[in-house]
């Protein structure tokens, strides 16, 4: 299947490792132009040359998305070294562990900050983009907990949730441009995220006992869905929260 993705520009928030970097490589593969970002630059350089071998013009930029300054700076680069942008596809690290009292009131500003705040700085920053190009995807990697709440995640829980709400509300303002908007959701996926939980819960191995298909998901599977989403063949699919988690959460 042609995803039509030859030369589009899309940005990856999060990309240095774990699931932004499989995205990140899986719109190379499809023959994209990518932006990748992160705030370790050791990490950064690496992924910059993995993706780079498969072809792809990479730009990486080294900074915290959660930082206005830096989150304008690599908006304004990427767009001086591209002169636009079609794709954006959000993404940040998860929040601590921890139950309701484990967290004072500034942690959850923080959180707040990181899940939402940079989310809707970089929306802000690429959308005028799309607006005058008429054609855009925005895609935001939240995570299941959103649909199904994880035990002892209370700040992913409820922060994440806001994100969802602000996507839902964007795809039916921004249709008549012809960008579509939508969230994907994954499960419980071997990254470096999912090693640190089970290090800190090592009964957590357990859930792929309530995981239908048996096993932890891996990021070129996650990758794949965020490429579908970001396509041509995906114009008609907006507002919508799709699972990529082994079939983990319940509700219908």
């Amino acid at each position: 299947m042609n995803l039509g993705l030859t030369n589009k520009v899309a940005f990856v928030a999060a990309s240095s490792q774990g699931l932004g970097k499989g995205v990140a490589i899986e719109l190379a593969k499809e023959g994209a132009q990518v932006v990748i970002c992160g705030r370790n630059k050791a990490t950064l350089a690496i992924a910059e040359t993995e993706i780079s071998a498969s072809g792809a013009r990479v730009l990486a930029l080294a900074g915290d998305l959660s930082v206005a300054e830096d989150r304008d700076a690599m908006i304004a680069a990427t767009l001086q070294e591209f002169g636009k942008i079609d794709i954006l596809v959000t993404n940040t690290g998860g929040p601590p562990t921890g139950k309701f009292e484990s967290f004072a009131s500034s942690e959850w500003e923080r959180a707040f900050q990181q899940l939402v705040v940079s989310t809707v700085g970089l929306i802000q920053g690429f959308l005028p983009s799309m607006k005058a190009q008429r054609w855009g995807r925005i895609i935001t990697i939240t995570s299941q907990a959103v649909k199904q709440p994880v035990n002892n995640l209370i700040l992913s829980n409820a922060v994440r949730s806001s994100v969802v709400g602000l996507m839902k509300s964007l795809s039916n303002e921004l249709g008549e441009y012809h960008i579509t908007v939508n969230n994907i959701m994954p499960g419980y996926t071997e990254t470096a995220r999912l090693r640190k939980l089970l290090q800190d819960n090592p009964a957590l191995a357990a859930v792929t006992n309530e995981i239908p298909l048996g096993r932890f998901g891996q990021p070129e599977e996650f990758a794949a869905a965020v490429a579908f989403l970001a396509s041509e063949r995906a114009s008609y699919i907006t507002g919508v929260s799709l699972a990529v988690d082994g079939g983990w959460i319940k509700g219908v």
